[in-house]
């Protein structure tokens, strides 16, 4: 479709000249909200040595010359995070990046193998500060929407009716058939985190955002912390927060892990449980610990899918809408 007028034909974009207009006028409030705030745009490569452990991502990577040497695996970063991170040590202050990303997962509604992100990180802020600068970003693009705060406890209790963290294994799979919800495979039914997270798929995060708000979702349990510190005084809970538009999450952030010795111990469990998946064990990033190692400062940090974005601002029903050329089309 281009403008009004809907080409079918393969060589086509998938986003109307409208959508394609509006897409760059986001961009550019993006910059210029940072440029207000004195936040720097960044640049860092696409190609790494190393990746996440994460072992719900999975990465695309190829086989690179380097200087004459046998070609050497790198990854097409999944985040800009572990450079951005590199580059808070080394200095640089408040800082923001707007750059494709890649993953290697199934096209669907909300997902391309090729997405744009912005990820900023603010020294010195905490995630309840971060929160705040998310929601006035936001209002830029949806004024009219009323933001609400909503503990991980509150919306598990007030949309499942169950505490995730006080239920166990079993009480949490009964709530599960409470709520008709099928499981796929076994394993799902002996890992407490693999529950949760079909409960919050199926039955939670479809619930926020509606009614015209933004929902900030925050404390996450600490098995589920990824790279955000633990609660000072509650360690069962990660300093971790998401948003949600009409069931969908935009943005997660942290307040930034910045202890190099408890990152490594989280990346080789992340490593054995992506062993216990079948799935290929991936090097943690030396150098991300090594700059931590230096000082990383004291940060919070969040990552925005701008497609998502886009399709909230475009009223678009598919990512096809809002982006030139999905992986279908290029």
């Amino acid at each position: 479709m281009l403008g009004g007028q809907k080409i079918n034909a393969c060589w086509a974009p998938g986003a109307s000249l409208d959508n394609i207009k509006i897409r760059a006028h986001v961009l550019q409030t993006m910059r210029a909200f940072f440029a207000q705030r004195d936040v720097l745009e960044v640049d860092t490569p696409i190609l790494g040595r190393a990746t996440t452990t994460d072992p719900n991502i999975n990465s695309l990577y190829s086989a690179v010359q380097l200087s004459g040497a046998e070609r050497q695996k790198m990854y097409l970063h999944t985040s800009p995070e572990f450079a951005m991170k590199r580059l808070l040590a080394a200095g640089a202050g408040a800082i923001y990046q707007i750059c494709k990303v890649f993953r290697d997962e199934e096209m669907g509604r909300y997902h391309n193998p090729e997405f744009t992100m912005l990820e900023w990180y603010r020294p010195a802020y905490n995630y309840e500060q971060l929160m705040d600068e998310v929601a006035d970003l936001l209002a830029c693009f949806m004024p009219d929407r009323q933001v609400i705060t909503l503990s991980y406890g509150e919306a598990f209790i007030q949309y499942a009716q169950i505490n995730p963290f006080e239920a166990d294994l079993m009480a949490l799979k009964n709530c599960l058939y409470q709520h008709n919800i099928q499981m796929n495979t076994d394993a799902v039914l002996d890992a407490r985190d693999d529950v949760l997270d079909l409960l919050m798929g199926e039955v939670v995060a479809s619930r926020l955002g509606t009614n015209n708000t933004i929902v900030f979702l925050y404390d996450f349990p600490a098995s589920q912390a990824a790279l955000a510190q633990l609660k000072v005084g509650q360690p069962a809970l990660a300093e971790r927060f998401e948003v949600f538009v009409e069931g969908v999450e935009l943005a997660n952030g942290y307040q930034e892990l910045c202890d190099s010795i408890e990152l490594r111990k989280r990346m080789n469990k992340d490593n054995s449980k992506r062993t216990e998946k079948g799935l290929t064990e991936v090097n943690v990033d030396e150098q991300l610990l090594s700059a931590m190692q230096h000082g990383l400062p004291a940060c919070a940090g969040v990552a925005l899918g701008i497609e998502r974005l886009l399709m909230r601002v475009c009223n678009a029903r598919h990512i096809d809408e809002v982006m030139t050329f999905t992986a279908a089309r290029a």
